[in-house]
């Protein structure tokens, strides 16, 4: 998991789930929460992984700019139409 800031200065933490499917390949998906509020999950279920691992060393590796785009594509998909 890496905890970031949004760009008001509210801390989030990035992280992966794990799908309960069958399916072998890409059960890992991102998802984000308020570090304050874990229950307050966006889940980002384009971006997949296969391992946890996998998982892990790409969001240690996602500049704050990238994490920051992410946050803002799923609160737009979470906002109410």
């Amino acid at each position: 998991m890496v905890t970031f800031q949004d760009a008001s200065g509210q801390r989030w933490v990035a992280g992966a789930r794990e799908e309960d499917t069958p399916r072998h390949h890409g059960r890992w998906y991102m998802i984000l929460h308020p570090e304050s509020d874990p229950q307050n999950v966006l889940a980002l279920p384009e971006v997949r992984w296969q391992t946890r691992a996998t998982a892990e060393r790409t969001l240690e590796t996602m500049s704050v700019f990238e994490l920051r785009r992410r946050l803002d594509i799923a609160r737009r998909r979470a906002a109410p139409a």
